[in-house]
């Protein structure tokens, strides 16, 4: 008893009232949360290489899939994705401004980044949309050609791609592009939507009273957390 009352008065990391790591609870969950959807995304990712593995011979090409530009009509192999990348890329720059405008307690910087940060993912999510629509339609709407089904090449009228029939080849290759794409964009329209909340919080002032605006920096680590996703989706998906 001696021994622990000692211990707590020379401030034991084991006592409480402090936390050993110098971060706060809710920095701390959104952590823990981060890196439980880290491990969804790995298992998406390394279910999606497994299965490109199997069937390498049918395996569509993303590269001569995905290659539609808005008011181009030819075919640009996945310009149009690697547009999407940089909006994305460059909306996590912008976050970094709000945050570290947030560190110093200006809130003008925080709503002028925040805002280019919603506009960004607002794009992003646009662009996805636009992408799947032309995925969807595919190259030849409604014209016969060669798809992969039931183990063998067949000849067909198709539509683009759906969850059963895939104009590119195996149906397994747009299941896994509309689960991936489509959960990952469900990340980041929830991201746009938490910011427009943490932006309209910063308008009215509420962070400014608080002295903080740690809130900006936690919905920075998710925003961050999305970006760096879909560096890997946009690398395992679409480019190896």
């Amino acid at each position: 008893m001696a021994s622990h009352a000692v211990e707590t008065e020379t401030g034991s990391p084991w006592s409480g009232g402090k936390s050993p790591f110098g971060v706060s609870y809710g920095k701390m969950m959104m952590w823990f949360f981060l890196v439980s959807d880290a491990l969804t995304f790995s298992g998406l990712l390394a279910a999606y290489g497994f299965m490109r593995h199997k069937h390498p011979e049918v395996w569509p090409n993303p590269g001569d899939v995905f290659t539609h530009f808005p008011f181009y009509d030819g075919h640009i192999p996945l310009a149009y994705v690697g547009l999407m990348t940089l909006i994305l890329i460059m909306s996590s720059v912008t976050m970094v401004l709000a945050v570290e405008a947030g560190h110093r307690n200006d809130k003008r910087k925080v709503i002028i980044w925040m805002l280019l940060t919603i506009i960004g993912g607002a794009m992003f999510v646009g662009s996805q949309a636009w992408e799947w629509y032309h995925f969807i339609v595919g190259t030849d709407h409604g014209a016969v050609r060669s798809v992969f089904e039931n183990g063998e090449w067949v000849e067909k009228t198709v539509y683009g791609a759906n969850m059963t029939v895939n104009e590119y080849g195996l149906p397994v290759f747009a299941n896994f592009f509309f689960f991936i794409t489509g959960f990952h964009g469900f990340h980041v329209f929830s991201g746009v939507i938490i910011n427009i909340i943490i932006f309209i919080n910063v308008v009215n002032g509420t962070y400014e009273k608080r002295g903080h605006y740690e809130m900006v920096e936690k919905t920075g680590l998710y925003w961050h957390f999305v970006d760096l996703v879909w560096v890997f989706v946009f690398t395992f998906f679409y480019l190896l």
